[in-house]
């Protein structure tokens, strides 16, 4: 029996067909992928609150996703573009700081700094050494800096309207993928069963538990931490209390923490003699800045084991590549290939013939 013949013209011209019409395909959703990727995350990750919510709203599948929808914009959406809008309201005072800061030159060293047990000498030697020839230079240097980054945070700020379509879409998006959720999944898993056969399947499983890690860990922490320390500013009487924890929110989501925030507010209660409230903030920020320590990583290993260094990429890449929302995007994408590879690499099974 002869072996039929191979069309080598034909699978190449097939091959390059279904890749330009994949090219075409992804550049027509160019603009809406990175809210169909954040709209995923959010479905996988709280797809069971969804099953629960529809038990409890006696089945019905419209109900629950009504509900799912009203929660993340009174939880999700709502505060976060609360907090990009009193940023860019208060854009000239965070201008003005920046000015302020690059021309600021350190005073004498306050009375009780001296007073301080062990330390208090070594710190006021410190201080007026910085103050006699350090801090002009300091202020000098960090000036531009701090110029250009007030700048490119304005900047990314400025583009509110288009954040805010964004949220819009990603929320319309949820909703879809909420109303069909099982059907969805269930192609997802037939495509890795295609691509991989039983390893394909396990991969999509594990895709969704990466998801539903870096969701937990990364914008749940943010929330607690970014809250409880803005709840410590207000009580110590911080003015622009709301500013500052819109900014611990974002810093937060940048894996760089609310001690950023909170340092700098004990300061300058110190330094307006406000001993009391100033120590308060203190243990508050030791507090609220430890606290993601052991948050974080028990919310991540609910869904994946993921390093830190791997959502601290995934952030800082994502808010260069695609903007705010690459905040979210970022972690995610990293982490769901941090696991396939890791599962694939570690997966000793013999291929499936």
């Amino acid at each position: 029996m002869t072996e039929p013949r191979r069309d080598l013209t034909r699978t190449t011209l097939a091959v390059l067909f279904m890749g330009a019409l994949l090219l075409s395909s992804f550049w027509i959703l160019r603009p809406f992928l990175a809210a169909l990727i954040w709209a995923t995350m959010i479905v996988v990750a709280t797809w069971p609150l969804m099953r629960r919510t529809e038990r409890f709203l006696w089945g019905r599948r419209g109900l629950a996703v009504s509900a799912m929808m009203l929660a993340l914009l009174l939880v999700f959406v709502v505060p976060l573009t609360l907090a990009i809008g009193t940023i860019v309201e208060h854009a000239d005072e965070i201008v003005a700081l920046g000015k302020k800061v690059s021309s600021f030159q350190l005073p004498p060293p306050p009375d009780w700094l001296a007073k301080l047990p062990l330390v208090g000498d070594r710190l006021v030697s410190i201080w007026e050494t910085i103050a006699a020839k350090g801090a002009r230079d300091l202020a000098a240097q960090s000036g531009p800096y701090v110029g250009a980054a007030t700048r490119w945070f304005l900047a990314e700020m400025g583009s509110f309207g288009l954040v805010f379509v964004q949220f819009l879409l990603t929320v319309i998006l949820a909703a879809v993928l909420y109303a069909n959720g099982e059907a969805w999944a269930g192609w997802m898993k037939r495509f890795g069963r295609r691509l991989a056969y039983e390893r394909g399947e396990n991969s999509v499983v594990l895709a969704g538990q990466a998801i539903r890690g870096v969701a937990l860990g990364v914008v749940v922490t943010a929330l607690v931490q970014s809250i409880l320390g803005g709840i410590g500013l207000a009580i110590a009487g911080v003015p622009l209390a709301a500013v500052l924890t819109a900014i611990m929110f974002m810093l937060c989501i940048a894996q760089l923490g609310p001690v950023l925030v909170l340092l700098p507010a004990v300061a300058w209660l110190y330094w307006n003699d406000s001993t009391g409230w100033g120590t308060f903030l203190l243990v508050w920020t030791v507090i609220v800045g430890t606290m993601d320590n052991f948050l974080r990583p028990f919310l991540i290993k609910q869904g994946a084991d993921l390093p830190l260094l791997l959502i601290f990429a995934g952030v800082i890449g994502g808010l260069l590549s695609l903007g705010l929302v690459g905040i979210f995007v970022g972690p995610v994408v990293l982490a769901v290939a941090y696991t396939l590879v890791d599962a694939w690499v570690s997966d000793d099974r013999p291929l499936e013939h």
